[in-house]
């Protein structure tokens, strides 16, 4: 099913093994070497108006999800020893593997180390609060920081059962009242305009939506919805800035463009953090060294990564879906 396949992201995997050369000699090219950086703590942001400070880079655990169990939990303990505590996680049938189950192996004894990410792909209310139970029951906690109505421009999440009565919206504001998470949002990867009517009807904290510099030419959430976000004051996140997605015409953010990709999300200045799906400690080391040294575009880059991405855009097509 395509939108399984949004979730599920081991096209990350499969870019970093295959282009760590080009990675390296990006890095090398804007002269930014760890050196002293390396011993600098992972930088920090505001996480909208809720009073939380993030690291900039958060771990999309799906990619680790599909090694063994206790492997994948030895490497979410990794992140946070890393500083990186941004554990963004769901469960399995939505392409996560055994993510959210090795993530509740490391929360068992170090949950106050670690801001806790699920998602409701559901948009019955009733079905989604019970999904969130079990969610937390296999997360080892009896509470999230953070609950998304997941995916909500798939065809899954008809809006009008998504925001009605006895809808998921309903329900993730109840689970808020009763503690069963601090905070609520909703992510995606497509149809920006579900993104504007829900944040009418709904106090939302967070918002994750796909941005990279070639999907701005598809979806634009960057321009479309996230201004409206910012002014409400709702803490933005980006994912698939890498690119991925499950459609055969392209899709994907390769070679030497891959850390333009993460410095063109860091500099959109609405941006709290950024979440990338993590297989291992290579890839969790290379996202850090992006983390601790990259510098935000100036304005004739940012001219020419958008004309460049205007160009790859013409062949990614849709890659998450349709557009409205």
């Amino acid at each position: 099913m395509g939108d399984n396949q949004h979730h599920v992201d081991g096209t990350r995997r499969e870019f970093l093994q295959t282009a760590s050369a080009g990675t390296a000699a990006v890095v090398a090219s804007h002269a930014l070497t760890l050196g002293a950086a390396e011993e600098q703590p992972l930088p920090q942001r505001d996480f909208g108006k809720t009073g939380v400070q993030v690291p900039i880079i958060g771990v999309g655990t799906a990619p680790a999800g599909q090694r063994p169990r206790q492997e994948a939990a030895r490497f979410y303990a990794d992140c946070l020893d890393a500083g990186v505590n941004y554990l963004d996680t769901a469960p399995e049938f939505a392409g996560y593997g055994v993510a959210q189950a090795a993530v509740g192996d490391v929360l068992k004894t170090r949950r106050k180390e670690a801001f806790v990410v699920t998602k409701c792909w559901e948009p019955d209310g009733e079905k989604a609060l019970k999904l969130l139970r079990d969610n937390l029951k296999e997360l080892q906690t009896d509470h999230a920081d953070l609950v998304y109505a997941h995916s909500i421009g798939s065809d899954k999440m008809d809006p009008r059962t998504v925001g009605g009565p006895q809808g998921v919206m309903k329900a993730l504001q109840k689970a808020q009242r009763d503690g069963l998470t601090r905070f609520i949002g909703v992510s995606g990867h497509n149809r920006p305009e579900r993104f504007l009517d829900i944040m009418k009807d709904f106090e939302l904290q967070a918002m994750m939506t796909a941005v990279s510099y070639v999907a701005r030419h598809i979806y634009d959430f960057e321009e479309k919805v996230w201004p409206e976000a910012q002014r409400r004051g709702i803490a933005l996140v980006a994912m698939k800035v890498y690119g991925g997605g499950s459609k055969p015409r392209g899709g994907r953010i390769t070679g030497a463009d891959v850390f333009d990709a993460f410095r063109y999300a860091q500099s959109l200045p609405q941006i709290s953090t950024v979440v990338v799906g993590m297989y291992d400690d290579r890839e969790l080391a290379e996202n850090i060294r992006f983390a601790k040294t990259y510098k935000p575009l100036n304005k004739q880059e940012l001219e020419d990564l958008t004309a460049r991405g205007k160009r790859q855009s013409d062949d990614w097509g849709t890659p998450y879906g349709a557009v409205n």
